[in-house]
């Protein structure tokens, strides 16, 4: 199993319920990243299924057709939210698993590709745990690209994505975002395809799927339990805290 951090050798376990608030989702990481930089906050790992969301990059949001792609997203019931990491616009909804790593350092610059190739090939060994054929690196034409995605594949059919990474970091402390998609790709792909169209972004909608379409069965608790398995085999994991009802 690979390990995604050279730091802390316990997390704080926060494990929040499902809300109704995308935004207040989002800036909840960022909360706890400033928290773990201030040292009121240990090094945390945080869990949440999220309520549905198209997250657009800071690019997305220059484009022309922004607009269009914030009321497309909107008219399929997706919350349009600008994030304050990179990329470009991602999709997600409680068929997912959002997971937040954050840890205090003197420099949190350092190290950021070294984060995206060990977190990676960790997700990656997750997913092979709940039954997966996965890996890591950039579906040609997917969503939100990155060379550092973790894609799955299944007896030939072409690989899809499933987890899409991105950091953000401050003096002092970083956060490791990622998005596990396990159910329900379809509205995904159907509210994707618009927004992209939207923002004139070529893509392929087949590369957006989940984990339940390569291994029949897996669902959102199957992933969040082979999750907590690896990391507590290589880290003390703290008592599960819920932060916000």
């Amino acid at each position: 199993m690979s390990t995604p951090w050279k730091g802390a050798p316990e997390l704080a376990l926060v494990v929040d319920p499902a809300s109704a608030d995308a935004a207040g989702e989002l800036d909840r990481g960022v909360e706890l990243l400033h928290e773990v930089a201030a040292g009121t906050r240990p090094a945390t790992l945080r869990l949440y299924r999220p309520s549905p969301t198209v997250a657009f990059g800071q690019r997305d949001a220059r484009l022309p057709g922004f607009p269009a792609a914030t009321r497309s997203a909107a008219a399929h019931g997706f919350a349009p939210l600008v994030r304050r990491a990179g990329g470009r616009a991602a999709a997600y909804h409680g068929g997912c698993l959002i997971v937040d790593h954050l840890e205090p350092t003197g420099d949190a610059v350092a190290g950021t590709r070294a984060r995206f190739a060990a977190f990676g090939d960790f997700f990656a060994d997750v997913l092979a745990g709940v039954g997966l054929e996965a890996g890591v690196g950039e579906v040609p034409g997917e969503y939100c690209p990155g060379e550092f995605s973790v894609h799955g594949r299944h007896e030939g059919v072409p690989a899809v994505k499933l987890v899409g990474t991105a950091q953000r970091v401050v003096a002092g402390a970083w956060l490791f975002s990622s998005v596990v998609v396990v159910e329900d790709a379809a509205p995904l792909r159907a509210v994707l395809t618009d927004v992209y169209a939207d923002l004139g972004l070529a893509w392929r909608p087949a590369t957006a799927g989940a984990a339940e379409d390569l291994a029949p069965g897996v669902a959102v608790d199957d992933v969040e339990a082979a999750l907590l398995a690896a990391y507590a085999a290589v880290v003390r994991l703290g008592e599960r805290e819920r932060t916000r009802r």
